[in-house]
């Protein structure tokens, strides 16, 4: 069966998505680059487990647990955890301990573990709490404003993602060009679209941030599945590398 994904759009500003997954005969998956964080809950031989999943800067290959079933929450840009600093998530997770089947501990408090059709409520009373905190600047992917400098610009990126204004762009854009190829554009079209200098220049992007050529990300390939990949609602049109 290999592994299964199934994800919707949220309309909670704090959220870009919501998705849940089995996983059966199958050992390791290629793990897209994501400038998003997750928060992640599992269930693997009868134990709960709970996990921060920080935004990672390049695919690699992640193993899967067998028959294991996934449920997670992928937050929106500009979202965080003051409580934990990017520095200790950005590109590994941090293992919530003691979890169980109806709760587990975030910042000192006690939370009923939510669901795959609740997660706006739960996420709703995370920010309430102070738990999550949201910058509108970042969130509205760092447009061109008049009453910010560049350098402030950048420091409000790496405190609410961890990842610089330029990376961010990056690895949506590459995210962005694989959801188009995997669609059926034609790559020398998405090179057009995206602003990417010219076919290498792609190619390049997509090794470092998908883990996958065009070429095989036109054709379905069920032995190696790809972590959950969308367009984000943020995807830039076009980034500098």
């Amino acid at each position: 069966m290999g592994l299964e994904i199934e994800s919707r759009r949220s309309d909670s500003p704090y959220v870009e998505r919501v998705w849940r997954s089995r996983s059966s005969d199958v050992t390791e998956m290629m793990s897209v680059a994501s400038a998003r964080f997750d928060l992640v809950f599992w269930e693997e031989r009868g134990e709960t487990h709970v996990a921060v999943q920080g935004p990672e800067t390049r695919a690699s290959v992640a193993p899967v647990p067998e028959d294991a079933t996934f449920f997670g929450i992928s937050f929106a840009l500009g979202v965080s955890m003051p409580h934990l600093p990017f520095e200790r998530l950005v590109d590994g997770n941090l293992l919530i301990p003691g979890a169980t089947r109806r709760s587990f501990h975030l910042k000192g408090s006690s939370w009923h573990l939510p669901g795959y059709d609740d997660a706006e409520a739960f996420v709703r009373r995370l920010a309430q709490e102070e738990v999550l905190v949201r910058d509108p600047l970042v969130a509205s992917g760092g447009g061109p404003v008049s009453w910010v400098s560049e350098r402030t610009l950048q420091r409000r990126f790496l405190a609410a993602t961890g990842l610089t204004r330029n990376a961010v762009r990056q690895i949506d854009r590459a995210r962005h060009a694989a959801v188009l190829i995997r669609d059926g554009v034609p790559a020398g079209e998405v090179v057009h679209r995206l602003g990417y200098f010219d076919q290498p220049h792609l190619a390049r992007s997509l090794a470092r941030f998908v883990g996958r050529t065009a070429t095989r990300l036109a054709q379905a390939d069920p032995a190696e599945p790809l972590s959950l990949l969308y367009r984000s609602s943020a995807s830039p049109h076009r980034a500098d590398d």
